[in-house]
């Protein structure tokens, strides 16, 4: 229960900032844009479509390439809102304050996670209804959004961990959002030297370290329990090595 009102808490500080409101809606602009272009260019090459054994509907055409560009959105838009969880207490000193309260430190965590996360989720719903006006004149595929829809969500919840985690290690805000971004980007391109055939070994692995391969498989409607398995562990590991770092932080020296 405390979890949930820390949650609160975070969410409702979250929107008392400019900050949040501009991301919300400057992203939204944006996404806007990508929507309104993919529907364009579906439009422009519809009738080419048509002669194809496989014809892409809309979902493909529109949908998707919507959610891969809102994926890369986000990866600039989740450091500069995890950047302060953590960092902005430590440098307030209002961290101890917070260790003073009857909460365990993975209560503090999961409070603050969830907090940004319904965040995200509040974005993402926004993105949603995008692809879902076009039911009001066509039809979609349904299964391929929601996949669609688990990818993104997976990948936003492992982006939140990671910047949450790399805000415990800082009280500069700044530090944290640039950290953040270099860590998602690695994660995000860790495959290109795999691929380049610059590493003839441990290609495989680099592969599967990479963000984005996960996400694409969704993205295709492929639904593989690696890739849930993966998000996963990376959401596990990182809020994990937070809940530790603020341990260490609790501990006298």
């Amino acid at each position: 229960m405390m979890v949930f009102t820390l949650a609160l808490h975070e969410l409702r500080r979250l929107f008392l900032s400019p900050l949040a409101w501009a991301t919300l809606a400057v992203s939204q602009i944006l996404l806007g844009y990508m929507f309104l272009s993919q529907v364009a260019y579906f439009l422009q090459v519809q009738s080419r479509l048509m002669g194809l054994p496989e014809m892409p509907g809309v979902t493909e055409v529109v949908a998707m390439p919507l959610f891969q560009n809102a994926a890369v959105v986000m990866l600039l838009i989740v450091p500069l809102m995890t950047m302060r969880l953590v960092a902005d207490e430590r440098r307030s000193h209002t961290l101890a304050l917070l260790f003073s309260a009857p909460l365990s430190m993975t209560e503090i965590v999961l409070g603050k996670y969830l907090g940004t996360l319904a965040f995200f989720a509040i974005m993402t719903l926004l993105l949603t209804l995008m692809p879902l006006s076009l039911l009001i004149g066509g039809t979609l595929d349904l299964g391929l959004l929601a996949a669609g829809l688990l990818g993104l969500g997976l990948l936003l919840a492992s982006f939140t961990a990671i910047g949450l985690f790399l805000s415990c290690l800082t009280q500069q805000a700044t530090l944290a959002a640039v950290g953040s971004f270099g860590v998602l980007l690695l994660l995000w391109i860790i495959d290109w030297a795999g691929s380049s055939g610059l590493l003839a070994k441990g290609s495989e692995v680099l592969n599967y370290l990479s963000l984005l391969q996960h996400y694409q498989a969704l993205l295709k409607g492929q639904f593989n329990s690696s890739d849930i398995i993966y998000y996963l562990l990376i959401i596990i590991t990182f809020l994990t090595l937070s809940i530790r770092r603020l341990d260490a932080d609790r501990l006298p020296h």
